[in-house]
């Protein structure tokens, strides 16, 4: 066994708590179980507990904000540095799938017979189907690229997740004999209704991947990017020797300002209207940064783009920290005559995304209901005013990280399972 490993796992205490699992993980993973497996060498064994909550552990072993997750709750970390959680998960799944582990997953044989469509290759689309394929379904996913992954493959850059191992790792789930049908887009050439009539359940896991606006003046300019479109269709412009404003503090603005940098341009600066500490983005992502060249400017906020048909200039307010009654946190709030202009080329707003519109008038259409934030309409259990439609990931609001989606796509498809086991579901 890898040594570094080794010596992660014998630091780890065991907790019979599991803070670590009940707290940190949004997949509920045994961390302490599957660590003492692989502690003692059983490194089948780990995998066999690990697979029991999620198919994604070579991923989310590596992009997971583990300091947020499962690293952030636990114990070891209160008097000293945490479990390296994430490495120990990794270097599992790794194996299992250097080894096949992957194609030894037993079948319930639950739901042999029962077709289920999944609409949407990312992570909540890939969890749902290999947790329904386990079960014995039937399971066909329907992806509008050429490649399963979602976000996996379009928006996470090689430098965060390697895509070899995200190629063998998707290999390996759709090992568990499930179909899929590449070019397949919801509302163009792919019909809801139709699905209906064909399969006994769906699950709709598709990205809300419209950039959202901060709808402030300029924001047409030629020069303005949005965040995940930027990074999903890799269309840079030649940022060499230019400056570049990333709006927004979470991943999608480290990854943004870090391709950017990498891509030669002479300055990037990542605006955000909180303080440091506030910033959603994984420590680990801000501090690689920095490290880069990335120079933030924390309470500061955009206000206004300038210029003669491109970007040309960006004027900034700055904002203070002020705890109002009823809010849970202190908010920003902007410091009336602090305003000022910097000098830019581009802008990058990664200030987070929205599904797209037309698809969703669609689906109400279909008669599925939406909510106020206008994402779809969700019960604890995943299900829609659709009896046979399910839904989970951005799609449904989701808590926006891969590990909150893989447990939407888990937790829908036990959902399917329990419905369809007991013949609830209306055909």
């Amino acid at each position: 066994m890898n040594e570094k490993i080794q010596k992660y796992t014998e630091y780890c205490l065991n907790c019979p708590m599991k803070p670590c699992s009940q707290k940190g993980c949004p997949l509920n993973n045994d961390i302490p179980a599957f660590i003492k497996q692989v502690k003692e060498g059983n490194i089948e064994e780990a995998y066999k507990i690990l697979s029991k909550t999620t198919v994604l552990g070579s991923v989310c072993g590596r992009i997971c904000p583990h300091m947020k997750q499962c690293e952030g709750s636990c114990v070891r970390g209160i008097k000293g540095e945490p479990v390296q959680i994430g490495s120990i998960e990794a270097f599992v799944f790794d194996e299992a799938l250097k080894n096949g582990w992957y194609k030894n997953t037993e079948k319930t044989h639950e739901l042999d017979g029962k077709k289920v469509a999944v609409v949407g290759g990312g992570p909540a689309g890939l969890t749902c189907s290999a947790f329904l394929a386990k079960s014995g379904a039937d399971v066909t996913i329907y992806e509008k690229y050429n490649k399963l992954g979602g976000i996996l493959e379009h928006g996470i850059p090689e430098f965060r997740l390697d895509k070899d191992i995200l190629d063998k790792t998707i290999e390996a789930i759709l090992s568990l004999c499930i179909n899929v049908e590449y070019g397949k887009e919801l509302g163009k050439n792919l019909d809801l209704q139709e699905l209906e009539k064909e399969y006994d359940a769906i699950f709709l896991g598709f990205g809300a991947n419209i950039p959202s606006k901060m709808n402030i003046p300029g924001e047409e300019l030629e020069g303005v990017y949005g965040g995940n479109s930027l990074l999903e269709n890799g269309n840079h412009p030649d940022y060499r020797g230019k400056k570049v404003a990333v709006i927004g503090g979470g991943n999608v603005a480290m990854d943004c300002s870090r391709t950017i940098k990498r891509l030669g341009a002479d300055k990037v600066y990542v605006i955000y209207r909180r303080a440091e500490k506030q910033m959603p983005a994984e420590v680990k992502e801000i501090a690689e940064a920095k490290e880069e060249g990335v120079e933030f400017l924390f309470q500061n906020n955009i206000v206004k783009i300038l210029g003669d048909k491109k970007v040309e200039k960006i004027e900034c307010i700055r904002t203070e920290l002020v705890k109002k009654e009823g809010e849970t946190r202190e908010v920003p709030v902007n410091i009336e005559g602090s305003n000022y202009v910097m000098d830019m080329d581009y802008v990058v707003m990664a200030v987070g995304s929205c599904p797209e519109k037309e698809l969703l008038e669609k689906l109400e259409q279909s008669g599925i209901e939406l909510n106020k934030w206008g994402y779809i309409q969700v019960d604890e259990n995943h299900r829609t005013s659709n009896p046979k439609i399910y839904a989970g990931g951005d799609l449904a609001g989701d808590k926006a990280t891969v590990a909150w989606a893989s447990r939407a796509g888990r937790d829908a498809a036990c959902t399917i399972e329990d419905a369809l086991s007991s013949a609830q579901v209306i055909s």
